[in-house]
């Protein structure tokens, strides 16, 4: 239990300060390490003996439930996504059943200490980005800590506090007391600074809890031995910490209200906001919900296969298929409702919450002084915290929560076994024999083996790519002073993703980074060969086709560039963007007079869109047609009046370029446009208007 409180110490507060290797990645990498590490230790106490005592309890049924179909769906969907949720399951299911054997009322401290380490290292970091600006780690969203993300950092972060408030609870020394509450208050007010309103709601939830939990066991914890003088103390120290510190002022207010304590109360006041469910993210989050609803109730027996929820939501979101493109559901009983199924799924979140309930309804029933009973009602307590905040994200999914889930149901697995609990899905022991303990052996053998080299693999396919994003980036900042050191850039860039594609073509969020890397610097070939491996691994993602058919327009191929168009219109038949497509590829792989006459059909036909008339313009003028240039111009000018001035303007060089003849409408059309630009503009509209024209506008 020592090495997993280290582990759960050193998970939250570890990050990379580069970007080489995913936070996530590294966190995953500690977890796993961590686990088995533990579990070695535990095997070596084990020798020796005639008897090995296992026990077991039926939560350990549902993350192996779980893993046996992430497995088994290996073989019918994504088999990629499908082993990462497997492992994952395995890690999280070897923890709960490694705390179950090993955890006893003279280690339980040592893990809740683990936990309250890790979430003050943790809060460290983000309060040393939200007051000082530091930049050591990257962020999508700041502060995030060691997460990227501000939201999985808060969502850590509530998780976690009840395992702080039980340690401060615990304290027997006097001296240590005031700076513990100072502590925990620190930690309340480093989840404040994010701002997130499912931690928040949860931060609100669980602290009446834990209030009474402190309040109903005081006689079984040290606080109970404490003095008025020191509760009293404790309980200033706390809240002028909160207050304290969560009025600091930040250092950069870019996107960010004035201290701590405004920001939570801004977030969760913008919950009442009517506009955040029509045009904010709970909008976008609840365009999510509903597209994964659909896919419940498409697939309700077998699901779309462990982790392929972003491979199959395209087909559930409706006719543009990007009302959000993202890879999780935003909400972890949707999602594993749509993957596992109903059977599956299902029944696992059935019985997870029955078993909580009945959790909840034996530790309430239990006497006072039973020395499992508070710890029982802190995990209670964090999970009831996971639960809020699995609704509006993905916590499961992400290491350091997920260990905190796993870690919290083992607690109250282990004293349902000390307990004799019989009715919380049943519980005992089992005793194998010398055979048994190397039997176990050669399985954490094969077991460490693998993770090492998923590991190992995992972080050199990241290391690569990023490398190739890295030199990308400098090859395209080089481009337009220095050609040759943008070209040497751009090989070695290619020569990175290359090496990590051989690895692991399945990357697709990091993969999208050099393909547009890679168009901006004309590199079209190398542009479709990293949207064709992105295409290859999610074959229904319109976005991915579309910039497919892009990239072959540019390099002129006409075959390649049809096939992924009738992709796209697979995906979006009807979306605008397919027919604008459809006519550039055409024009683009001389088969113009077809692009034209496509083109003058949608007119007649009323389908007018802004892509459209751009290239009519195009096309005419290149082609000089000028009928249909001066057709997508006006067609422009009329549907989209803010472009009037621009169209216009255009339209009249159409006809200076269309020479002798079109005077007339060349005057007419720089008028149109004079009347349309606004009025401190019109000084420079005149000086670009050719000068036989300027004089008379």
């Amino acid at each position: 239990m020592l090495v997993v409180a280290g582990m759960l110490a050193l998970m939250p507060a570890a990050g990379m300060p580069n970007e080489l290797v995913l936070q996530d990645t590294l966190k995953s990498s500690i977890l796993a390490a961590g686990t088995l590490g533990a579990a070695w230790v535990w095997w070596w106490a084990q020798r020796g003996q005639a008897q090995v005592v296992v026990r077991w309890h039926g939560i350990l049924l549902l993350p192996l439930a779980l893993l046996v179909y992430a497995l088994g769906s290996m073989l019918w969907s994504h088999t990629y996504l499908a082993g990462v949720e497997a492992a994952r399951w395995a890690v999280l299911s070897l923890l709960l059943w490694l705390v179950l054997q090993a955890a006893h009322p003279t280690t339980w401290m040592r893990l809740v200490w683990g936990v309250h380490w890790g979430a003050l290292g943790a809060s460290a970091w983000a309060a040393a980005q939200f007051w000082g600006n530091l930049d050591w780690f990257a962020q999508a969203a700041a502060p995030a800590s060691t997460f990227v993300n501000r939201n999985f950092f808060a969502e850590y972060a509530v998780c976690a506090l009840p395992f702080s408030v039980f340690a401060l609870a615990q304290l027997r020394s006097p001296r240590w007391r005031q700076l513990m509450a100072l502590s925990v208050a620190f930690n309340t007010v480093a989840l404040m600074m994010t701002g997130t309103r499912s931690a928040l709601t949860a931060l609100l939830l669980i602290t009446p809890v834990l209030t009474y939990t402190l309040w109903r066991y005081r006689g079984q914890l040290a606080l109970g031995q404490w003095s008025r003088a020191s509760v009293g103390s404790v309980l200033l120290v706390a809240v002028l910490g909160v207050t304290v510190l969560g009025g600091i002022r930040p250092a950069n207010t870019d996107n960010l209200t004035s201290n701590a304590l405004a920001r939570s109360w801004d977030r969760t006041a913008s919950m009442t906001q009517a506009q955040e469910y029509t045009h904010g993210s709970f909008s976008l989050r609840a365009a999510m919900w509903k597209s994964t609803a659909r896919m419940v109730m498409g697939e309700p027996w077998r699901g779309v296969g462990a982790g392929a929820w972003e491979i199959y939501i395209p087909f559930y979101q409706g006719p543009a298929a990007n009302e959000e493109p993202d890879y999780y559901a935003h909400n972890e009983y949707l999602q594993l409702l749509a993957e596992y199924g109903l059977p599956a799924g299902g029944g696992v979140l059935a019985v997870l919450l029955a078993y909580l309930l009945l959790a909840a309804r034996n530790t309430w029933r239990l006497p006072r002084n039973t020395p499992e009973a508070p710890l029982r009602a802190i995990a209670l307590a964090s999970l009831l915290a996971l639960l809020v905040v699995s609704l509006a994200g993905f916590p499961w999914r992400l290491a350091s929560t997920g260990a905190l889930m796993a870690l919290s149901l083992a607690l109250l697995a282990t004293t349902d076994v000390r307990l004799q609990l019989g009715d919380a899905l049943g519980s005992g022991r089992v005793y194998g024999t010398a055979r048994t303990h190397w039997g176990m052996g050669v399985t954490l053998l094969l077991g460490s083996v693998l993770a090492l080299v998923i590991t190992v693999q995992a972080m050199r396919t990241e290391i690569y790519i990023v490398r190739s994003i890295y030199a990308l980036g400098q090859a395209k900042r080089h481009a337009p002073s220095d050609a040759a050191t943008s070209e040497r850039l751009r090989l070695q860039g290619m020569d990175w993703l290359q090496a990590g594609l051989a690895i692991n073509p399945h990357y697709r969020k990091l993969l999208s980074i050099p393909a547009q890397q890679l168009a901006a610097l004309g590199d079209w070939h190398n542009t479709a060969m990293v949207l064709r491996r992105m295409a290859t691994s999610r074959p229904h993602i319109a976005n991915v086709w579309a910039n497919l058919v892009l990239a072959h327009a540019q390099l002129g191929q006409a075959g390649p560039g049809m096939d992924a168009w009738k992709e796209l219109v697979r995906l979006q038949p009807d979306a605008p963007r397919t027919r604008a497509l459809e006519l550039l590829l055409l024009s683009r792989t001389d088969q113009e007079t077809q692009a034209i006459q496509k083109l003058k059909a949608y007119f007649d036909q009323g389908v007018v869109e802004y892509d459209m008339t751009q290239l009519a313009y195009g096309l005419g003028l290149r082609l000089r047609l000028w009928d249909l240039a001066e057709r997508g111009l006006l067609l422009r000018a009329q549907t989209w009046p803010d472009t009037a001035a621009d169209s216009y303007f255009r339209l009249g060089n159409v006809y200076v370029e269309a020479g002798k003849g079109f005077e007339g409408q060349a005057l007419a059309a720089f008028r149109q446009g004079w009347l349309a630009v606004p009025a401190e503009q019109k000084s420079n509209y005149k000086a670009q208007v050719p000068a036989l024209y300027r004089a008379q506008l």
